[in-house]
Protein backbone atom coordinates (compact mmCIF):
# COMPACT_ATOMS: atom_id res chain seq x y z
CA UNK A 1 0.00 0.00 0.00
CA UNK A 2 1.88 3.50 -0.74
CA UNK A 3 0.90 6.15 1.80
CA UNK A 4 0.96 9.65 1.16
CA UNK A 5 4.62 11.37 1.84
CA UNK A 6 3.49 13.81 4.06
CA UNK A 7 0.55 12.26 5.59
CA UNK A 8 -2.23 14.61 4.59
CA UNK A 9 -5.25 13.25 3.02
CA UNK A 10 -8.71 14.21 1.41
CA UNK A 11 -11.21 11.65 3.26
CA UNK A 12 -14.55 11.57 1.61
CA UNK A 13 -18.33 11.41 3.21
CA UNK A 14 -20.26 10.27 0.31
CA UNK A 15 -20.87 12.23 -2.85
CA UNK A 16 -21.37 15.82 -0.88
CA UNK A 17 -18.33 16.50 1.64
CA UNK A 18 -14.94 15.41 1.93
CA UNK A 19 -12.76 16.69 4.95
CA UNK A 20 -8.83 16.46 5.69
CA UNK A 21 -6.71 13.79 7.49
CA UNK A 22 -3.47 13.66 9.13
CA UNK A 23 -1.70 10.18 8.90
CA UNK A 24 1.62 9.57 10.97
CA UNK A 25 3.03 6.31 11.62
CA UNK A 26 6.61 5.67 13.20
CA UNK A 27 8.66 3.12 11.27
CA UNK A 28 7.91 0.90 14.39
CA UNK A 29 3.90 1.37 14.66
CA UNK A 30 2.21 -1.65 16.10
CA UNK A 31 -1.28 -0.07 16.03
CA UNK A 32 -3.21 2.86 14.68
CA UNK A 33 -5.59 5.22 16.60
CA UNK A 34 -8.07 7.21 14.52
CA UNK A 35 -7.89 10.01 16.53
CA UNK A 36 -11.05 12.91 16.42
CA UNK A 37 -10.58 16.28 17.50
CA UNK A 38 -12.82 17.94 20.17
CA UNK A 39 -15.55 20.68 19.60
CA UNK A 40 -13.62 23.89 19.44
CA UNK A 41 -10.48 23.36 17.91
CA UNK A 42 -9.51 20.89 14.98
CA UNK A 43 -6.93 18.29 14.26
CA UNK A 44 -3.66 20.87 13.74
CA UNK A 45 -4.75 21.94 17.66
CA UNK A 46 -0.93 22.02 19.64
CA UNK A 47 -2.97 19.97 22.16
CA UNK A 48 -3.56 17.04 19.54
CA UNK A 49 -0.77 17.31 17.99
CA UNK A 50 0.92 16.95 21.30
CA UNK A 51 -0.78 13.78 22.17
CA UNK A 52 -0.26 12.54 18.10
CA UNK A 53 3.66 12.98 18.49
CA UNK A 54 3.76 11.15 21.67
CA UNK A 55 1.84 8.55 20.52
CA UNK A 56 4.47 8.12 17.65
CA UNK A 57 7.25 8.24 20.28
CA UNK A 58 5.45 5.03 22.03
CA UNK A 59 5.01 3.20 18.08
CA UNK A 60 1.60 4.13 17.69
CA UNK A 61 0.37 5.45 14.58
CA UNK A 62 -2.24 7.96 14.29
CA UNK A 63 -5.04 9.30 11.95
CA UNK A 64 -6.27 12.61 12.74
CA UNK A 65 -9.29 14.13 10.82
CA UNK A 66 -11.40 16.83 10.78
CA UNK A 67 -15.55 16.84 11.02
CA UNK A 68 -17.31 18.88 8.27
CA UNK A 69 -17.78 21.78 10.20
CA UNK A 70 -14.53 22.69 11.19
CA UNK A 71 -13.43 21.89 7.76
CA UNK A 72 -16.06 24.81 6.44
CA UNK A 73 -14.51 27.25 9.84
CA UNK A 74 -17.77 26.86 11.40
CA UNK A 75 -17.76 26.40 15.33
CA UNK A 76 -21.18 24.98 14.97
CA UNK A 77 -20.92 21.30 15.44
CA UNK A 78 -22.39 19.35 13.14
CA UNK A 79 -25.36 17.18 13.01
CA UNK A 80 -24.72 13.99 14.82
CA UNK A 81 -25.15 11.71 11.68
CA UNK A 82 -22.91 13.70 9.72
CA UNK A 83 -19.98 13.41 12.48
CA UNK A 84 -20.80 9.96 12.48
CA UNK A 85 -20.40 9.73 8.74
CA UNK A 86 -16.84 11.51 9.39
CA UNK A 87 -16.05 8.85 11.80
CA UNK A 88 -16.63 5.70 9.60
CA UNK A 89 -15.26 7.37 7.02
CA UNK A 90 -11.85 7.90 8.80
CA UNK A 91 -12.16 4.40 10.17
CA UNK A 92 -12.67 2.83 6.43
CA UNK A 93 -9.78 5.14 5.14
CA UNK A 94 -7.19 3.79 8.44
CA UNK A 95 -8.77 0.18 7.66
CA UNK A 96 -7.36 0.93 3.85
CA UNK A 97 -3.83 2.82 4.42
CA UNK A 98 -2.63 0.25 7.45
CA UNK A 99 -4.14 -2.55 6.81
CA UNK A 100 -1.51 -4.73 8.59
CA UNK A 101 -2.03 -2.01 11.96
CA UNK A 102 -4.88 -3.15 14.69
CA UNK A 103 -7.26 -0.06 15.24
CA UNK A 104 -8.83 1.56 18.00
CA UNK A 105 -10.95 4.95 17.60
CA UNK A 106 -11.64 7.40 19.83
CA UNK A 107 -10.30 10.71 20.33
CA UNK A 108 -10.50 14.11 22.51
CA UNK A 109 -14.00 15.25 24.11
CA UNK A 110 -16.68 15.60 21.63
CA UNK A 111 -14.90 13.88 19.04
CA UNK A 112 -14.75 10.61 21.34
CA UNK A 113 -18.31 10.75 22.42
CA UNK A 114 -19.14 10.71 18.28
CA UNK A 115 -17.01 8.01 17.84
CA UNK A 116 -18.91 6.22 21.08
CA UNK A 117 -22.14 6.99 19.07
CA UNK A 118 -21.01 5.94 16.08
CA UNK A 119 -19.94 2.34 17.20
CA UNK A 120 -22.99 2.42 19.41
CA UNK A 121 -25.66 2.40 15.80
CA UNK A 122 -23.41 0.15 14.18
CA UNK A 123 -19.85 -1.34 15.49
CA UNK A 124 -17.05 0.74 12.91
CA UNK A 125 -15.24 -2.61 10.92
CA UNK A 126 -11.90 -4.06 12.27
CA UNK A 127 -11.73 -1.35 15.75
CA UNK A 128 -10.76 -3.52 18.63
CA UNK A 129 -11.13 -0.79 21.54
CA UNK A 130 -12.23 2.84 21.83
CA UNK A 131 -10.37 5.26 23.74
CA UNK A 132 -11.56 8.32 24.86
CA UNK A 133 -9.10 11.66 26.22
CA UNK A 134 -11.75 13.69 28.42
CA UNK A 135 -14.94 11.89 27.93
CA UNK A 136 -17.58 14.54 27.85
CA UNK A 137 -20.66 12.96 30.53
CA UNK A 138 -22.25 16.27 30.92
CA UNK A 139 -22.47 20.13 30.27
CA UNK A 140 -20.37 22.00 33.03
CA UNK A 141 -22.21 22.81 35.77
CA UNK A 142 -25.09 20.01 34.74
CA UNK A 143 -24.09 16.72 36.41
CA UNK A 144 -25.68 14.08 34.65
CA UNK A 145 -25.28 10.89 32.89
CA UNK A 146 -27.55 10.58 29.97
CA UNK A 147 -24.72 11.47 27.21
CA UNK A 148 -23.19 7.78 28.69
CA UNK A 149 -26.45 5.95 27.39
CA UNK A 150 -24.97 4.51 24.21
CA UNK A 151 -21.96 3.15 25.86
CA UNK A 152 -24.15 0.14 27.32
CA UNK A 153 -24.72 -0.76 23.37
CA UNK A 154 -21.10 -0.84 22.57
CA UNK A 155 -19.71 -4.44 23.18
CA UNK A 156 -15.81 -3.77 22.64
CA UNK A 157 -13.15 -2.77 25.05
CA UNK A 158 -13.03 0.79 26.43
CA UNK A 159 -10.89 3.18 28.51
CA UNK A 160 -11.67 6.96 29.62
CA UNK A 161 -8.62 8.59 30.62
CA UNK A 162 -10.23 11.36 32.70
CA UNK A 163 -8.92 14.35 34.83
CA UNK A 164 -10.17 14.36 37.99
CA UNK A 165 -11.16 18.03 37.93
CA UNK A 166 -12.88 17.83 34.81
CA UNK A 167 -16.38 20.28 34.86
CA UNK A 168 -17.98 17.90 32.18
CA UNK A 169 -17.41 14.25 33.60
CA UNK A 170 -18.10 14.86 37.71
CA UNK A 171 -15.71 12.01 38.81
CA UNK A 172 -18.08 9.94 40.81
CA UNK A 173 -20.72 9.94 38.09
CA UNK A 174 -17.98 8.53 35.37
CA UNK A 175 -16.70 6.16 38.07
CA UNK A 176 -20.61 4.88 38.31
CA UNK A 177 -20.85 5.19 34.71
CA UNK A 178 -17.48 2.61 33.66
CA UNK A 179 -18.11 0.29 36.30
CA UNK A 180 -21.61 -0.53 34.43
CA UNK A 181 -19.83 -1.27 31.58
CA UNK A 182 -18.06 -4.54 33.47
CA UNK A 183 -14.75 -5.61 32.20
CA UNK A 184 -15.69 -3.56 29.08
CA UNK A 185 -15.00 -0.39 30.87
CA UNK A 186 -11.62 1.19 32.48
CA UNK A 187 -11.07 4.23 33.73
CA UNK A 188 -7.23 5.91 34.19
CA UNK A 189 -7.62 9.40 36.29
CA UNK A 190 -5.06 12.21 36.06
CA UNK A 191 -4.94 13.91 39.60
CA UNK A 192 -5.84 17.70 39.27
CA UNK A 193 -5.72 17.56 35.72
CA UNK A 194 -8.93 19.46 34.17
CA UNK A 195 -10.88 18.57 30.99
CA UNK A 196 -7.81 20.18 28.80
CA UNK A 197 -5.42 18.13 30.90
CA UNK A 198 -4.02 21.44 32.53
CA UNK A 199 -3.11 20.72 36.02
CA UNK A 200 -2.45 24.10 38.12
CA UNK A 201 1.21 24.92 39.22
CA UNK A 202 0.48 24.42 42.92
CA UNK A 203 -0.12 20.57 42.76
CA UNK A 204 4.03 20.18 41.77
CA UNK A 205 2.93 18.35 38.18
CA UNK A 206 3.26 19.88 34.95
CA UNK A 207 0.98 19.42 31.92
CA UNK A 208 3.75 17.91 29.83
CA UNK A 209 3.69 15.33 33.18
CA UNK A 210 -0.40 14.67 32.63
CA UNK A 211 0.14 14.08 29.12
CA UNK A 212 3.25 11.69 29.44
CA UNK A 213 0.64 9.60 32.37
CA UNK A 214 -2.09 9.70 29.91
CA UNK A 215 -0.61 8.70 26.67
CA UNK A 216 1.50 5.78 28.57
CA UNK A 217 -1.72 4.62 29.87
CA UNK A 218 -3.38 4.30 26.45
CA UNK A 219 -0.09 2.43 25.49
CA UNK A 220 -0.34 0.43 28.70
CA UNK A 221 -3.99 -0.52 27.90
CA UNK A 222 -3.50 -1.13 24.42
CA UNK A 223 -0.81 -4.00 25.28
CA UNK A 224 -3.41 -5.79 27.62
CA UNK A 225 -6.09 -5.36 24.71
CA UNK A 226 -3.32 -7.00 22.27
CA UNK A 227 -2.94 -4.33 20.08
CA UNK A 228 0.39 -3.05 20.79
CA UNK A 229 3.86 -3.88 21.90
CA UNK A 230 6.18 -2.03 23.89
CA UNK A 231 8.32 0.61 21.97
CA UNK A 232 10.59 1.66 24.36
CA UNK A 233 10.70 5.02 26.84
CA UNK A 234 9.32 8.30 25.40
Amino acid sequence: MTLPRDGRLKIRLGADHSVCGLLERPSRASALFVLAHGAGAGMQHPSLQSVAGGLAERGIATLRYQFPYMERGSRRPDPPALCHAAVRAAVAEASRLAPDLPLIAGGRSFGGRMTSQAQALKPLPHVRGLAFLAFPLHPAGKPGTDRAAQLRQIRIPMLFIQGTRDRLARLDLLEQVVRGLGSRGTLHRLDDADHSFHAPARGGGTDCDVLRNALDALRDWLERLGGSRHAGPP
